[in-house]
């Protein structure tokens, strides 16, 4: 008995390591089989006993473990980044003139009591448009030019002819250069403000002719104006945007002011000077609708220097306004 059950052992032994048997009609296919002490890989669909199939795991089970952590993670709050927007200037909206406006009126005095110079820069809440102690100290010196350069608001003023002729022929400089530049550049922002109507050095020429037969000596342009007038050439060839603003802010302080004196000085007698062809104040208004329409294309940087170019303007002209009394 116990050399049958040895036999039998033996036999299982050797089956179990014999080469799998197969039948001749068998189809053909590729799958894992599992025997008694080692599986492999068989390209034979029957065997002489049934193969065992393995797999790795459920997948219905990896289903729902990967619903469960995107379900988790839907759960946790999503914290948003919060988007940082720049506060705009004064009058942006409404384009670069009116910013520029803006600049006007805190170089002004309004009732007695001078505007603070914050105005703008308070509005400047980036830090690449921050303003540097250097552009402060200017702009305080600006301020402090511009004070008494306006409408002889701040002062007593006691105009003589001697300084209005000096005022007409600084202006004079001024207006022909401007005028001048726009004509025969050839840049194409350039082209947008030729024949404007608001053209005043032909009509001071025949002013200064009429002083000339009233036996008047009409002198050579003075340091205030000639120091602008090169600093207007420069520009010109230098930034489109930035002359243009001193462009604009030229013809807006003429038509703003300056007349009361001329009819003091004159008795009343008006000048070419400030004689317009047609309605001023449209020709005015065509002048800073082209403006505002290239400053759309211009960046916010090119727009801040136009700004600290307006008050360099005011203070230019102030200095030629002052000859009147001198």
């Amino acid at each position: 008995m116990m050399r049958l059950s040895c036999f039998c052992q033996h036999l299982s032994m050797d089956s179990a390591f014999k080469s799998p048997l197969f039948h001749p009609t068998t189809s053909f296919s590729r799958s894992q089989v599992s025997f008694p002490f080692f599986s492999f890989q068989t390209q034979y669909l029957t065997l002489n006993k049934p193969p065992t199939i393995l797999r790795c795991s459920n997948s219905s089970t990896i289903s729902s473990t990967t619903n469960g952590n995107n379900n988790n993670m839907a759960g946790l709050p999503v914290k948003k980044k919060r988007k940082r927007y720049r506060k705009q200037y004064p009058g942006e909206n409404e384009g670069i003139t009116e910013e520029m406006r803006f600049v006007a009126m805190r170089l002004r005095n309004i009732k007695g009591k001078k505007v603070s110079s914050d105005t703008v820069s308070d509005s400047e809440t980036d830090t690449e448009n921050t303003p540097s102690d250097q552009e402060k100290e200017e702009d305080s010196e600006t301020l402090k030019s511009g004070e008494n350069g306006g409408d002889g608001e701040a002062e007593t003023w006691s105009p003589t002819m001697e300084g209005f002729l000096k005022y007409l022929v600084d202006s004079k400089f001024v207006f022909n250069t401007i005028e001048r530049i726009v004509d025969e550049s050839d840049d194409v922002a350039y082209a947008y403000f030729r024949k404007t109507g608001l053209e005043r050095s032909a009509g001071l020429s025949k002013d200064l002719e009429w002083f000339s037969q009233r036996g008047l000596v009409v002198p050579e342009p003075s340091n205030p104006g000639v120091s602008y007038v090169n600093y207007l050439e420069e520009l010109a060839e230098k930034s489109a945007p930035l002359f243009l603003s001193h462009f604009y802010n030229i013809y807006f302080s003429h038509i703003a002011g300056g007349q009361v004196i001329a009819r003091k000085l004159l008795e009343g007698t008006e000048l070419e000077f400030y004689k317009w062809e047609g309605d001023v104040q449209e020709s005015l208004k065509d002048v800073r609708k082209n403006l505002n329409m290239l400053g759309e294309h211009w960046s916010r940087d090119d727009r801040n220097k136009c700004l600290k170019e307006a008050a360099k303007s005011f203070k230019f002209l102030g200095q030629i306004v002052r000859l009147i009394i001198l």
